[in-house]
């Protein structure tokens, strides 16, 4: 008799079990729940694309940064391109 009815408790365990899995994935299913789905894809996107965002602008400043402290002018030196005297403006430099 007792294993009866833990038979009958086993077996209503399971069938509640298998309604619930059905009703979910029917849930999932259904066109709101695929676009409950699309709808957090997206916002996990939307975030690691953010994160890359930051990432990418914290490389280019880190970058510029060591570009500027190797290449800036000093003091004392001359920037590139700046002309040595004012008399050189209208001369062509030699071809040698």
């Amino acid at each position: 008799m007792i294993g009866r009815l833990l038979y009958l408790a086993a077996g209503a365990a399971a069938g509640g079990y298998a309604v619930h899995r059905f009703h979910r994935a029917r849930r999932a299913m259904s066109p709101g729940g695929l676009a409950d789905r699309v709808e957090g894809r997206v916002g996990e996107y939307r975030g690691a694309l953010r994160e890359l965002n930051e990432d990418l602008a914290d490389a280019v400043r880190d970058q510029e940064a060591e570009l500027l402290r190797r290449y800036a002018p000093r003091e004392g030196r001359r920037a590139l391109g700046a002309e040595d005297t004012a008399g050189d403006r209208g001369r062509l430099p030699s071809g040698g």
